[in-house]
């Protein structure tokens, strides 16, 4: 009986030790399930009146987001802001129906995608230079706030390109990063996870503003075509332990 009860002790407590290595491996500030919509609103552009949509879709056990989009372009942005030195990584899981034929992601007229995850960083006048800070100030007078300082575009593209990152031929502020491209994983759920700052490092060659926001987009404007697409989750976190921070800069 005692060597039963000390077996049974010791499953226990390697059942334990597991669970909590497991759930100690990350720091999650926050994750959205796509239960409803309430810590979202939508995010439309000048001059587009037709706008593409986003729905949750549940069944039994699960609920997903569902993005449309028929020659339409708009995207639901993320209400809070989160410090990408303090949770640089994002995790989550997409699905695609279909990608655009004409796409392609170094013009503007081939400059959509069925479901992008744009990182918004926030711009911050304190640590502007002058002419930068009378751009910014002109464009707030006009639009009532200040644009974004930059942003990443994580995409689905239609074709692979040699380059693993590329330049919005729209600004030179915003940069794509092709995840995922061509048909071959279309319709079957693909998990990503990436590092915001580092990406943006490679992107920018300089490190990233401290506040940032997230964004989803489904966008067709360009190409006229349609396309349906799906986001499972989105995680912000970051790895445990004071060594995986991010110092910020000054």
């Amino acid at each position: 009986m005692n060597v039963l009860r000390y077996a049974m002790a010791a499953v226990f407590i390697c059942i334990f030790s597991f669970l909590t290595i497991s759930a100690g491996e990350q720091n999650i500030l926050f994750r959205e399930d796509f239960n409803d919509l309430t810590n979202w609103e939508p995010l439309y552009f000048p001059k587009i009146e037709k706008h593409s949509s986003y729905d949750i879709q549940t069944d039994n056990t699960t609920s997903v987001l569902k993005t449309v989009s028929s020659n339409s372009a708009s995207a639901m942005i993320y209400k809070k802001l989160f410090n990408v030195y303090e949770y640089p990584l994002i995790k989550w899981r997409w699905k695609v129906e279909n990608v655009y034929t004409k796409g392609d992601a170094k013009t503007k007229e081939g400059d959509d995608y069925p479901l992008r995850i744009y990182i918004i960083f926030k711009y911050d006048p304190e640590k502007a230079g002058f002419f930068e800070k009378v751009k910014y100030k002109t464009a707030k007078l006009i639009y009532g706030q200040y644009p974004p300082h930059s942003s990443l575009n994580y995409i689905w593209s239609n074709k692979k390109y040699k380059e693993s990152i590329i330049t919005s031929s729209y600004t030179k502020k915003s940069k794509i990063i092709p995840l995922q491209s061509g048909t071959l994983k279309v319709a079957i759920w693909q998990t990503e996870e990436v590092d915001i700052v580092d990406d943006y490092q490679r992107a920018f060659g300089i490190k990233p503003p401290v506040e940032a926001s997230i964004a989803v987009m489904n966008d067709s404007d360009n190409t006229g075509e349609s396309s349906v697409s799906y986001l499972d989750y989105i995680e912000v976190y970051r790895k445990n332990g004071d060594n995986n921070l991010k110092p910020i800069p000054k």
